[in-house]
């Protein structure tokens, strides 16, 4: 694949998560997508054959994106920072991340009924388990962690994501950013053997 190409997927992927987050899945038209990713129509559907392909692809762009940035200096700071940084980017903490969350609450909508997209769901959340226990190994195998199942600890930190994100999406004036992150960091530090407080990322 020439660089160009991936530059081309990359664009189109990038405007398919825009246009999905602010019209949604059901009303979503390929032309949409390729007239705000400034390409041609029959040149989107080169790269992605219909809107269940690219909506897929669209949601592991995503995913993969904000990986990559939180991974960018992991080897240099301590595994508790690490997984501050991951919890944080599970939440709607900015524009981009709120973005991220409404593609999550699509696919959550289209897995209910649809077979492809729970399996789909499925895996991705797969993939956010080896992210979040990455961290957790991390942590435990350099001794700043108490030892603990990875798994059901991973399990417990995704809930909570989950749980106080679709609070904050929805706006709950009850619930803010800073009181969400204290929650999900409180409920697993003594666990973990560190300080209560949210670690600064």
């Amino acid at each position: 694949m020439t660089e160009r190409t991936i530059e081309t997927r990359e664009r189109i992927l990038s405007a398919a998560c825009e246009v999905i987050a602010d019209v949604g899945f059901e009303k979503i038209r390929m032309r949409m997508v390729a007239e705000h990713a400034g390409v041609s129509t029959a040149l989107l559907h080169y790269h992605f054959e219909n809107r269940e392909k690219l909506f897929s692809e669209a949601m592991a762009h995503s995913f993969a994106h904000t990986a990559t940035e939180l991974e960018r200096d992991a080897d240099a700071v301590p595994a508790s920072v690490i997984l501050a940084r991951i919890v944080h980017s599970l939440l709607p903490t900015d524009p981009e991340l709120r973005q991220d969350w409404r593609l999550w609450q699509e696919l959550w909508v289209r897995a209910l009924r649809d077979e492809t997209a729970r399996e789909f769901a499925v895996d991705l959340y797969d993939q956010l388990h080896s992210w979040v226990g990455h961290a957790l190994e991390r942590g435990i195998e350099s001794g700043e962690f108490a030892e603990r199942d990875v798994y059901e600890t991973s399990t417990l930190i995704l809930a909570l994501c989950d749980g106080f994100g679709i609070r904050l999406m929805l706006g709950d004036p009850r619930i803010s950013l800073d009181a969400a992150k204290a929650a999900i960091w409180g409920a697993v530090a003594g666990a973990l053997g560190v300080p209560p407080e949210f670690p600064a990322i």
